[in-house]
């Protein structure tokens, strides 16, 4: 604590003065006054930042919606990349084989399925390997 200190009268409850007694040294604290003062502070900055509700949701509001539009920017760009290589790959192998409807059907339910199992993660390896049945 600070050297230039003053003295003052405080009038406190007997179960609160417990409080301090209970508590100051959990608190790191070598006196009950450093307590006090640090309890003090603590409160006077929660009264603070609850007077500030009316500033801090606009502001928050305000970079929230900056970087989640980026971030919505940004996830839209890459989608429609992927489009673009999932229509190039799907245009090749249409040309390459031939397939029928009821194959074409029964490869997609296997693709759902496969998708659920691996969340997603599903690699070039992966689909050989069933196609191929190694």
């Amino acid at each position: 604590m600070k050297d230039n200190n003053e003295r003052h009268t405080v009038w406190m409850a007997p179960e609160v003065w417990a409080m301090v007694e209970e508590h100051y040294r959990e608190d790191n604290c070598t006196k009950k006054n450093e307590y006090i003062a640090k309890a003090i502070r603590f409160y006077s900055g929660y009264l603070d930042a609850a007077g500030a509700d009316e500033y801090l949701p606009r502001v928050l509001s305000d970079v929230l919606e900056g970087k989640l539009g980026a971030l919505g920017s940004r996830i839209g760009r890459l989608l429609f990349k992927l489009t673009v290589e999932l229509d190039l790959n799907a245009n090749i192998l249409a040309a390459l084989g031939e397939y029928d409807r009821d194959a074409l059907e029964h490869l997609r339910g296997q693709c759902v399925q496969n998708a659920k199992q691996t969340n997603g993660e599903i690699s070039f390896e992966d689909a050989l390997h069933r196609q191929k049945g190694l």
